[in-house]
């Protein structure tokens, strides 16, 4: 901490005098000096010299270091609490909190929205953001010592209460009493970030501390228009992954408050309405040590704890970078996917491999945005091995296709297995209101690459902006039959790494376009009541170009010619009964699905799947191959191989099927010597004939 950042002496005087109860009048008597000049100092406009503040110490009973570093307030011990918020005096009641149901109420969206708020507030921009996942199981006498330390017994009459009502939030809270009641066992989640601000700010006035200890739909973000989030919602996800709507902080501070920046914590519980002794309660109540200022009576604030007390709430963090520790009591998976804490510990790993791969990827000159970590403990003790989420593992053409891009080692066409092609896709950012001119283009960056079709979804576009979350999977449209599987990612506004005017105004385009959940680009009342008529068409033409730009990109095969690649689409025909959205005559075979690619030979290798209806003989079924040549008819090709996949069997180049079956595969090579022309340079045509004796 630097001398500009440390807190004034008499902002740091005026707290200790309300800590220990004593007066400016009852200090200024037992100093022996006039009351006006301990007014000067609690004012500013004066500061005591050195011997009169070793005299200060001495009256506070403090060590006369603390008035010279003003790192640390006066030990007087204050009482920590629970205070709950009255009733309204107009009666009005909140039977839980609406913004905790603006998501999907799971760990995935858990993972999904306090990663991404970690990302929206990192720190220093050369390092990344570490964020830390624990689960953790309390039984027997480590959970009576937590419940010792959080001031359970005093919650009882409330909990009690607020379960009574016959609402969905009350009903759910019943529930979680009689579970803990019943096995004795209670799951906390920590999520730890280091690398991020901090709940930097006062009490009470505006600042990160507030907007999520204090506030709703306060998003109060200064990320210069890279935030992910928007709307202030997504920290309410933490409660909702708490069966009680408990939830714990410990932050370390970016930029200090009270001259201080470790180990500031305070708790904060949301529960329906309730009325205990007589008393309506409203909702929320916050866990921390009584206010002394008298403008905040009954208040409890977050206080600046000690390293005994941290480990009793298991709040410690590790190192002193500024970030803050969010503990979730009572952590659940409120869908019902995953009830065991082994379940919940895979499905908020796969929640951050899908949603924030991207962000975990770096280049060689340039590191990743985040780092993420899982462990999972029962009463102290490692239950499973601490695992480093890996992007690679769940993804590896998307990392390959990601890691490309920032080693500027991408291609204009795929030629090769392993490539990675970039494309450009334009976006015009309609105007504000009121605004002038016909709009901006921004250019976001299209990356495919080929995979294999055990990496799923396969033939998607990962959409992605500002710090590298994943938006959503966008299928194209009529792609070309018979295509290799690939995956893609497309890189829009920050993401793109680009700098300019349109880099900033399609961020704050697209960020407006998205809903609470941040899942799709389409149209919100943000969307419609900033931007000028023609904003919801700009981007349905931004859809629309995604997909020309991959059927472009995947119409291209891999191929070693002089000539170059060609297009699939105009490459690959079915013939026959097979022929896309021809009617096949009933009672005869069809071919449901091709897939295609023309290897370095220059010869087609096909994969084709056949759907046969019920049967009492068996099928027999001679596939050629044919090629439509731009001039004359259509000459027959030869197999060099036919191989039976599923459900058949190859005889004489024949596809033999049992009765009953259903669909079958089979693969074909066809044999390049035969080619009139070069494989790419005209349509191969796939026909189902009958051979002579034969059932097609």
């Amino acid at each position: 901490m630097t001398s500009g950042e440390v807190e004034k002496f008499g902002t740091w005087l005026a707290r200790q005098l309300r800590r220990t109860g004593m007066t400016q009048a009852s200090l200024a008597e037992r100093l022996d000096i006039t009351r006006a000049a301990v007014s000067a100092w609690i004012n500013h406009r004066a500061e005591p010299r050195e011997e009169m503040k070793r005299k200060i110490a001495a009256q506070l009973g403090t060590n006369p270091s603390a008035l010279f570093n003003l790192s640390a307030d006066v030990a007087a011990e204050l009482p920590r609490r629970w205070q709950h918020r009255p009733g309204h005096t107009d009666g009005g009641r909140e039977y839980g909190n609406a913004a905790a149901f603006a998501f999907d109420a799971d760990l995935a969206g858990l993972a999904r929205e306090a990663t991404q708020n970690s990302l929206d507030e990192r720190y220093d921009k050369k390092k990344p953001v570490r964020v830390h996942f624990t689960f953790h199981e309390l039984t027997g006498a480590y959970l009576d010592a937590f419940k010792q330390a959080i001031q359970w017994d005093s919650l009882e009459a409330h909990f009690a209460e607020a379960a009574k009502a016959d609402q969905k939030v009350s009903r759910s809270l019943k529930a979680a009493l009689a579970n803990l009641e019943e096995t004795r066992s209670l799951i906390l989640l920590r999520v730890d970030d280091y690398n991020a601000s901090g709940l930097t700010g006062p009490e009470y006035d505006d600042g990160r501390y507030a907007a999520v200890v204090r506030r709703q739909l306060d998003s109060h973000k200064h990320t210069g228009g890279r935030a992910g989030g928007s709307y202030g919602l997504g920290k309410a996800t933490l409660w909702a992954a708490s069966r009680f709507g408990m939830v714990f902080m410990n932050s370390t501070l970016s930029q200090p408050w009270e001259g201080r920046t470790e180990r500031r914590v305070v708790g904060r519980l949301d529960l329906p309405w309730r009325e205990v002794g007589g008393v309506p309660y409203s909702g929320p109540a916050w866990f921390g040590e009584a206010e002394t200022e008298t403008k905040y009576p009954g208040i409890s604030r977050s206080w600046w704890a000690d390293e005994r007390t941290l480990s009793d709430l298991h709040l410690a963090r590790v190192g002193s970078d500024p970030g803050t520790s969010f503990l979730v009591v009572g952590a659940h998976d409120a869908s019902g996917s995953a009830e065991t804490m082994g379940e919940m510990r895979e499905k908020l790993i796969h929640s951050l491999e899908d949603n924030f791969w991207a962000a975990m990827v770096g280049g060689r000159t340039e590191g990743p945005l985040l780092e993420a970590q899982v462990t999972t403990l029962r009463n102290g003790h490692i239950d499973k091995p601490d695992h480093r989420v890996d992007p690679q593992e769940r993804h590896p053409a998307l990392t390959r296709a990601l890691r490309a891009y920032l080693d500027d080692d991408t291609v204009a066409e795929l030629t090769t297995a392993g490539q990675v092609a970039k494309a450009e896709v334009p976006l015009v950012v309609t105007p504000l209101k009121g605004g002038k001119g016909k709009g901006v283009t921004h250019n976001a960056v299209l990356l495919l690459t080929h995979t294999d079709e055990d990496d799923k979804p396969l033939n998607h576009v990962v959409l992605m902006r500002g710090n590298r979350m994943s938006i959503t999977d966008h299928r194209p449209r009529e792609l070309p039959l018979g295509s290799s599987p690939f995956r893609a990612v497309l890189l829009a506004g920050y993401a793109t790494r680009e700098r300019g005017e349109d880099v900033q105004l399609a961020e704050e385009f697209l960020r407006a376009s998205e809903p609470p959940e941040h899942n799709k680009w389409d149209r919100t009342e943000e969307l419609t009541s900033l931007y000028a008529r023609g904003a919801r068409l700009r981007l349905k033409e931004f859809h629309t170009g995604i997909d020309e730009v991959v059927r472009r990109l995947v119409g291209r095969r891999e191929s070693n010619t002089d000539e170059g690649p060609s297009s699939l689409l105009e490459l690959l025909q079915l013939d026959g009964s097979g022929s896309p959205g021809n009617r096949r005559t009933p009672g005869t075979a069809a071919i449901d699905k091709v897939d295609a690619r023309i290897d370095d030979n220059g010869a087609w290798n096909v994969r084709v799947t056949l759907k046969l209806p019920d049967a009492q003989d068996l099928w027999q079924l001679a596939p050629v191959a044919k090629f439509a040549v731009r001039s004359g008819g259509r000459p027959i090709v030869e197999w060099m191989s036919l191989h039976p996949v599923d459900r058949c069997r190859v005889e004489d180049d024949c596809v033999l099927v049992e009765p009953g079956v259903r669909t079958a595969t089979f693969e074909g090579l066809t044999d390049p010597a035969t080619h009139p022309v070069k494989g790419n340079l005209a349509r191969l045509v796939i026909d189902l004939q009958k051979p002579r004796g034969g059932v097609a």
